[in-house]
């Protein structure tokens, strides 16, 4: 059911000082974070082993369960691979929020500036060429490391987003900005293919199992990174809203209200960068949930104001990857399925829907 949209703000450059009233929009929120509160508990009860709800509260607390097995299965591996899900959730549709916006494509990811392309680069490099005479030690103790994945993966995602950003300083132009991003991705994958060609087949499979991507492999020393990595783009994010809705109607609006455009094109780079650079490095590629997710908030908010939607995209982005991990993992079996085939399936049926109830879809982003 869609909300009745109030009057939209009359002013919604950077430094207007008034937030919107909430109002229905505000239950709507209270109601997302609800359903995360629930989902997070789902995902901390539901598994190969069924844990109840009670025990775990008492595990949270400090307490004893009924099993002192449960203990290690809710705080070694659940509880951060839930924490997990719903940081890169909430990253990857901010993310992807921020470049639909900045480049008024619809179609517009996270990844859409190559950061994802240059964290493969980084793995692809690690894991396929760890055979070589001479770099064998060096690598195999990379890819041992607790970090050495997430280092590589870093590495990667660093220089691309070094280069874009670069280019974003001298750039005017924002489709320029989209077109050599893309230009970067490619290039990239190029490499990465070659990687692949001359690689054993032991290495391409490793490669390959990192592709599909995970939120468990992220360890509570892991999350002293990132954790804080993810929570700094998301704040910058925040801030960049009124920014953001400066820009709904075009580059040349935003600087005839007092934007500095290229300022504003430099921060929203530099956080979608950071979120998905950071959710590539330690959970690799995850597609669909940054594409699909702000499409939903637009439609469920009726509206395109980032205020609200930047938070939307917080709450219903941390409650997909959560679902879509409980998918991936079967309830009360063992088989776990490539959490990218799980985020495909839940993402494009969205996306088809929102462009099959919004026929006019660039209208509906700026609405």
């Amino acid at each position: 059911m869609r909300l009745k949209s109030p009057p939209q703000p009359s002013n919604l450059t950077p430094g207007a000082p008034a937030w919107p009233r909430l109002g229905l929009r505000g239950a709507a929120l209270a109601g997302l974070l609800a359903a995360l509160a629930g989902v997070f508990a789902l995902s901390l009860a539901a598994g190969s082993v069924s844990i109840p709800l009670g025990d775990i509260l008492t595990i949270l607390a400090g307490g004893e369960p009924a099993k002192a097995t449960w203990t290690i299965i809710i705080l070694s591996f659940r509880l951060p691979k839930a924490l997990t899900a719903a940081l890169a959730g909430a990253a990857l549709s901010v993310g992807g929020l921020q470049m639909q916006t900045l480049f008024r494509n619809p179609l517009a990811g996270p990844f859409v500036l190559g950061i994802s392309a240059g964290a493969s680069l980084g793995v692809a490099f690690v894991v396929l060429t760890a055979g070589t005479a001479g770099s064998a030690a060096l690598l195999t103790g990379l890819i041992t490391h607790d970090f050495g994945l997430a280092i590589a993966a870093s590495l990667g995602a660093g220089a691309v987003m070094v280069l874009v950003l670069l280019v974003a300083r001298r750039v005017e132009s924002s489709v320029t900005l989209l077109i050599l991003g893309l230009m970067f991705g490619y290039a990239t994958n190029a490499v990465v293919s070659l990687l692949l060609y001359f690689s054993i087949a032991e290495r391409i499979q490793a490669y390959t199992n990192w592709t599909f991507g995970s939120f468990g492999g992220v360890t509570w020393n892991q999350m002293r990174v990132f954790a804080p990595a993810v929570l700094a783009g998301l704040v910058i994010g925040y801030f960049m809203a009124k920014p953001l809705n400066a820009l709904l109607l075009g580059e040349a609006y935003a600087h005839s209200m007092g934007l500095n455009v290229p300022r504003a094109r430099i921060w929203i780079v530099a956080s979608t960068a950071l979120l998905a650079g950071t959710v590539t490095a330690f959970c690799g590629p995850i597609g669909f949930i940054g594409t699909a997710v702000p499409h939903l908030c637009r439609s469920l908010f009726n509206t395109s104001d980032h205020r609200i939607i930047v938070p939307a995209c917080v709450f219903a982005g941390a409650i997909t990857a959560l679902a879509a991990d409980l998918i991936a993992h079967v309830p009360g079996s063992d088989v776990v399925l490539p959490l990218n085939a799980v985020t495909a399936l839940i993402g494009a049926p969205v996306v088809m829907w929102v462009i099959l109830r919004r026929r006019n879809l660039r209208a509906a982003m700026t609405s």
